[in-house]
């Protein structure tokens, strides 16, 4: 099946409510990011405890602990970064995981540093072996050993580094290994926003893109953005695009969601792909078990598609069930796409072993 043409993507090619950022998302993220503690919405927790480790440093004149912010994408945690950076005062360095694969390349930016600047160190979890080894001895001693040379001849130079603030992201906490996690001084996990939160998110870019929406729409929005504040701004600008050109500007219930229906993301978040493998698990195999690959191939799309874009979400609305045996649809999936359950489905029928697991 070819995704190219269908209606749930937008410019750029991507999932409409894909949590992963693109070109369009970081330009309007830039402009609707907010800039201090008191403005960033939802995570009250998180903010609570950051902004007593940021208080306390600055008034003991200190360079604030290292910060580990693990979540999935479009929570907030590049935002967090930066009010790190903007409510200690200082400059703040942006580089990624995959962009350092060589000790090499973290000793050269480590070495660029200046005093209290904050290293915003994206997708963590995929810096190189050697690289992680080396971020240890900078994150707790403030030193680096550079080794010049090869061989039997080669020397350690040890290069003093000043005092800075490492902020760490991750989608995947647990690839982590121990010796990193306990180097950091505080931790967070983001969670999932609730609809109420969202509307308020909706409401402040609504404000700053001057939109002008009122609270039913704001709420419709916020329901289908799966907990994620960047995918409810994404849906906003969509939905945005369709007031201007097929009413008045204005967006209102019934505006939004005729919008996100030219867009086909239902009343719960699904868009068509999370849609097809609903579909192929309740109208092809029954409601299941069955078998990663096989659910697969009967949405036509690779194995990993299917487990890592769409499954997380329907698992996580308590659509989908993994089990030993397969995939197993729940009761809500039935309702949810308006299809009765067989009479019977035995556990025992030899599903779970024709399809694989």
């Amino acid at each position: 099946m070819n995704w190219d043409d269908t209606t749930d993507t937008d410019a750029t090619g991507e999932r409409l409510v894909g949590p992963v950022a693109d070109h369009e998302d970081q330009a309007v993220e830039a402009a609707l990011r907010p800039k201090d503690l008191g403005e960033f919405i939802g995570q009250e927790k998180v903010r609570e405890q950051l902004d007593l480790v940021l208080r306390a440093a600055r008034a003991r004149g200190a360079t604030a602990d290292h910060v580990l912010l693990s979540g999935a994408p479009g929570l907030g945690k590049t935002t967090l970064s930066m009010i790190i950076a903007a409510e200690m005062e200082a400059p703040i360095r942006i580089t990624s995981g995959p962009a350092i694969q060589h000790a090499g390349d973290l000793a050269a930016i480590l070495s660029s540093l200046q005093e209290g600047e904050v290293l915003f160190l994206d997708e963590i979890h995929r810096m190189s072996r050697p690289a992680e080894e080396m971020l240890y001895m900078a994150m707790e001693d403030f030193r680096v050993d550079v080794i010049v040379g090869k061989g039997p001849g080669a020397t350690a130079i040890p290069l003093e580094l000043p005092p800075f603030t490492l902020v760490g992201a991750t989608t995947r906490a647990g690839l982590l290994p121990p010796p990193l996690r306990d180097r950091f001084g505080f931790t967070a996990h983001m969670e999932f926003y609730e609809p109420a939160e969202l509307e308020r998110v909706v409401h402040r870019s609504a404000s700053l893109l001057d939109v002008e929406i009122d609270t039913d729409g704001a709420a419709e929005i916020a329901g289908r953005s799966r907990g994620t504040p960047r995918i409810a701004n994404r849906l906003l600008r969509r939905v945005r695009d369709y007031a201007q050109v097929k009413a008045d500007g204005r967006i209102t219930r019934d505006i939004a969601a005729a919008a996100l229906a030219v867009y086909e993301v239902d009343a719960r978040g699904l868009d068509r792909l999370d849609r097809s493998v609903l579909e192929a698990l309740l109208k092809l195999f029954g409601g299941g078990p069955v078998g990663l690959s096989t659910l697969a191939v009967a949405v036509g799309e690779e194995r990993e598609t299917v487990e890592e874009v769409a499954e997380p979400f329907l698992v996580r609305e308590g659509l989908l069930a993994r089990t030993p045996r397969g995939r197993v649809a729940t009761p809500a999936a039935w309702a949810h796409l308006g299809l009765a359950p067989p009479r019977s489905q035995t556990p025992g029928n030899g599903q779970g072993d024709l399809f694989g697991t």
